[in-house]
C-alpha cells in the first residue's frame, strides 16, 4: 500500500513539473491561430486584433490562418487534430456551440475535443428592414407576422448560422412565424433588401451598420441584452415587450484537448490583459460590441450553457444546415 502511494505522488509529481516546465518554456515559436471564416469577416477582425495583442504579451509571432468552410467545422477539425501544446489555438464563435447538433455525423464533441480558454466579446444580432418599410418598429413586425403567418421574408447567412437561429429564438419567444430566405453570406441578402425582395434581414451588426448610417436601411431592434453604443436610440428585443431575450454573435479563444493547465493559464491571463487594451475594446466598439472578460470556468460553463439551448432549438426547429 505504501508503494501504491509512493508510486502515485511520483506521478502527481511529475504530472505538475510537465506543466511548470511547459509553462517556463512556452512559447518559444510561433503561434498557429486558426479562424474558420474567410479574411474580412467579424471572427478575422477579432483574431487579428487580438493576436496582435496575444503577440507582444507572449513575445512570439501569432500567425492567423483563415480556414473557412463546412461551417466551421474544417478549422475545428485542423484544431482538434493538432499536438496541445499551446501553438495552435483557434477564434471559435456560436458554431462551437451549435455544430454539434447541425451536422450530422456529430464532426466533434465540445467537451472531449477542446480545451476552453477564454471568452473574448460579443456583438449584437440586428433586425433591419428597409429605411422606407412598414415596419418602423418591432411592434409593428410581431402585429403584422401574427396576422400572416409565414408571409413575411427575412434574409440570414445561411442555415444555421447565428443570424438565422437568432431569428428561431425570436419567433419562439414571440410566438410568430417568419419566412426564412438563406444566403450565401449576408451581403446578397442586404443587397437585396436594399432591392425590396427581402422584409428583413438578421444579421450582425459589423455587416450592417454601414448600410443604416447611409440612410437605406434601418434597425428596428438588436438581440444583445443591453442597447448598442453604436446604435444607442434602437431598443434592444427585451426591452420591446420580451424580458430576458438575448442572442448575439460571441468570439472565444480555444485549444486543443488535454492543452496543459499551465499552458491555458497563460493564454487566459494575457487575452485578459487584451481585453483591457485601447485597440481590443476600440476594434469591438466600433462594429457595435464589448468585450468579455471573465474567468476560463465561467466560458467552459458558457459554453455548455450554449450547446444544450442551441440543440434544443435545433430539434424542435428542425434546422437544417446549408
Amino acid at each position: 500500500m505504501i508503494k501504491k502511494i509512493f508510486s502515485l505522488v511520483l506521478l502527481a509529481s511529475g504530472v505538475l513539473f510537465a506543466n511548470w516546465l511547459s509553462a517556463q518554456e512556452y512559447p518559444n515559436k510561433p503561434v498557429k491561430l486558426l479562424v474558420g471564416y474567410a479574411p474580412g469577416g467579424a471572427v478575422d477582425l477579432v483574431a487579428r486584433t487580438l493576436g496582435q495583442s496575444l503577440s507582444a504579451s507572449l513575445g512570439q509571432p501569432i500567425v492567423v490562418e483563415n480556414k473557412p468552410g463546412a461551417g466551421t467545422n474544417i478549422a475545428v477539425k485542423q484544431l482538434i487534430d493538432s499536438a496541445p501544446d499551446g501553438y495552435t489555438l483557434m477564434v471559435a464563435a456560436n458554431a462551437l456551440a451549435a455544430n454539434m447538433a447541425l451536422y450530422k455525423p456529430q464532426p466533434f464533441d465540445v467537451d472531449k475535443d477542446i480545451t476552453p480558454i477564454a471568452m473574448i466579446g460579443s456583438v449584437p444580432v440586428v433586425i433591419a428592414t428597409n429605411a422606407n418599410s412598414k415596419y418602423q418598429k418591432l411592434s409593428d413586425l410581431v402585429k403584422a407576422a401574427k396576422a400572416s403567418p409565414d408571409f413575411i421574408t427575412y434574409g440570414s447567412p445561411g442555415n444555421g448560422a447565428t443570424p438565422h437561429m437568432a431569428m428561431k429564438f425570436f419567433e419562439q419567444a414571440s410566438g410568430i412565424s417568419l419566412k426564412h430566405v438563406p444566403y450565401k453570406g449576408g451581403a446578397p441578402a442586404i443587397t437585396d433588401l436594399i432591392g425590396g425582395q427581402l422584409d428583413l434581414v438578421a444579421m450582425n451588426m459589423l455587416e450592417i451598420a454601414p448600410q443604416v448610417k447611409s440612410g437605406k436601411l434601418k434597425i428596428i431592434a438588436v438581440m444583445s441584452a443591453k442597447r448598442s453604443p453604436l446604435f444607442p436610440e434602437v431598443p434592444t428585443i427585451a426591452e420591446s415587450g420580451f424580458p430576458g431575450f438575448e442572442a448575439s454573435v460571441w468570439y472565444s479563444l480555444i485549444a486543443p484537448a488535454k492543452t496543459p493547465a499551465a499552458i491555458v493559464k497563460v493564454l487566459h491571463a494575457d487575452v485578459e490583459k487584451a481585453l483591457k487594451s485601447k485597440e481590443m475594446v476600440e476594434r469591438l466598439s466600433s462594429v457595435g460590441g464589448e468585450v468579455s472578460p471573465g474567468t476560463t470556468a465561467q466560458f467552459t460553463a458558457f459554453l455548455t450553457a450554449e450547446r444544450k439551448r442551441y440543440e434544443k432549438l435545433v430539434r424542435e426547429a428542425n434546422i437544417q444546415p446549408d
